[in-house]
């Protein structure tokens, strides 16, 4: 399948009139109002008996047959949607029992192992070759708009404790990043203030949650996926890059004033990669009193990979606006990873409601520094804030962001002893500056102290995190030997 010139005209074309009938939804109150609804979505890695990559995630979804699974952009690729829910009263317990349960029946009938880790520590570039792209076509079709509007072969060259330069002829590196992601509904009016919330901690939640150290055999940053993706799915050759072309894996570069903002930005910046055309009219929908799919709005929405980025979707026939916050790896354990989903809805939801809102205290250019400050440093990062100046971030945490989070997580009523059961969790991260990162990176320099190579030490490390994964206890917790 191929597209015309003329398909991208069209293309074009309708979704700027996808984005007018939104803004005409926006201006008539067509959405539902109702938070507190959220989502969770975690990607997983599968991985043999030598601890490599298992290329198999068609066969994996056909024993599963389980709708809840579906194929990420790698065939060592899965990726596990959640039910939606709120997380009043016990609803992050539930979230946990329901992730648990369909990761016990995955790992019965998979014959591989289920890893959630930010970056598989074994993989090699030989493994994010073109032919291990998951079967699906439009991962295809992406792949080959992406390689054809940047013209050249896609460059990594990433700094940290280790140097990694690579070179690839398609997007398929970027499925070395598996993440989690939070979807929270919040009503329109204040989508603004809920996004803005959650780009200012940004920095704190990647620098917390970092779990992806190793690439290639290197180390790198704490969170090496947050720089792998910014390169990996780079567009743009080096004269666009001068002239100021935006990257389509973007933090942003302004605190905004309403969702559309976020939409009408996408459309303007980025140009269409996969212009697919729908029949739909969406005024005309709008005129007979239905809610249009604005299909080509979302599917370019979609291929702007934004850290938190705006949703538009509809359930049970009304539309609502959702941010999708992406900025943590996946695991290390579904402890870890709920303390984390905790700690993003508590915090964001407290600075949603403050009369001085953080953004207007906060730099953006601070903000977007904080979160690659958190993604290289992880733990040991330090960030600026308002009225803290230059302050590590465990003391930024502990002495600022907890008491929002518990106070973020009181104003939806999650059940006391579950917020303190999670958020003790963050607590002690924050306290004995340990996470996925720093474990990782201890139990390899300590298999390397014992003579072992470094790609004996990762194998080794990926089995004893895997083994100890499957006990839920929290990753500072583990033992680094």
């Amino acid at each position: 399948m191929g597209f015309a010139p003329q398909d991208r005209v069209q293309y074009r074309h309708k979704v700027r009139h996808c984005l007018d009938a939104f803004a005409q939804m926006l201006d008539q109150g067509a959405f539902a109002s109702r938070d507190g609804m959220t989502g969770l979505e975690i990607e997983i890695n599968l991985i043999d008996a030598d601890a490599g990559p298992a290329m198999r995630n068609a066969e994996v979804l056909a024993r599963l047959d389980d709708p809840a699974f579906q194929t990420e952009l790698g065939q060592f690729n899965l990726e596990l949607n959640a039910p939606p829910r709120l997380i009043r009263g016990c609803g992050l317990a539930d979230y946990e029992q329901a992730l648990r349960d369909s990761l016990d029946r995955a790992a019965a009938k998979a014959d591989c192992r289920l890893v959630m880790i930010g970056m598989l520590p074994t993989l090699t570039p030989a493994d994010l070759v073109l032919d291990n792209l998951s079967a699906n076509e439009r991962y295809r079709l992406l792949n080959d708009e992406m390689a054809g509007a940047r013209g050249e072969q896609f460059r990594v060259d990433i700094h940290g404790v280790e140097r990694l330069q690579s070179v690839s002829d398609s997007i398929t590196p970027e499925a070395a990043c598996t993440s989690v992601q939070f979807h929270l509904q919040v009503p329109p009016d204040r989508f603004h203030r809920f996004w803005n919330a959650s780009q200012a901690i940004a920095g704190p939640q990647v620098a917390i949650g970092a779990n992806s150290p190793f690439l290639y055999g290197r180390r790198l940053w704490a969170e090496t996926r947050i720089a792998l993706f910014e390169q990996a799915t780079d567009t743009r050759p080096d004269e666009l890059k001068t002239q100021g072309v935006r990257p389509r894996v973007w933090f942003g570069e302004r605190w905004i004033t309403s969702v559309f903002d976020l939409f009408e930005e996408n459309v303007t910046f980025f140009p269409p990669l996969l212009p697919i055309l729908e029949q739909e009219d969406p005024f005309e929908v709008l005129r007979a009193g239905g809610v249009p799919h604005l299909g080509e709005l979302r599917l370019h929405n979609g291929t702007v990979y934004r850290w938190n980025r705006p949703v538009y979707d509809i359930t049970d026939g009304r539309p609502h606006l959702r941010v999708e916050n992406r900025v943590l790896p996946s695991g290390p354990t579904l402890i870890d990873l709920l303390a984390n989903a905790a700690f993003y809805f508590g915090v964001v939801r407290q600075l949603a409601e403050e009369e001085r809102p953080i953004w207007s205290r906060l730099p953006f250019a601070a903000a977007r520094d904080n979160f690659h400050a958190g993604a290289r440093a992880g733990i040991e990062a330090t960030m600026t804030w308002p009225g803290q100046g230059e302050i590590a971030v465990t003391d930024l945490v502990r002495s600022v962001l907890l008491p929002k989070a518990h106070a973020g997580l009181d104003l939806y009523g999650v059940d006391p002893s579950l917020r303190d059961r999670l958020l003790t969790v963050i607590d002690d991260r924050c306290r004995l500056a340990r996470n996925g990162a720093t474990w990782q990176t201890d139990y390899v320099r300590h298999a390397q102290g014992r003579g072992l190579t470094r790609p004996a030490a990762l194998r080794e490390m990926l089995h004893r995190y895997w083994t100890l994964q499957q006990t839920n206890t929290p990753v500072h917790t583990w033992p680094s030997t």
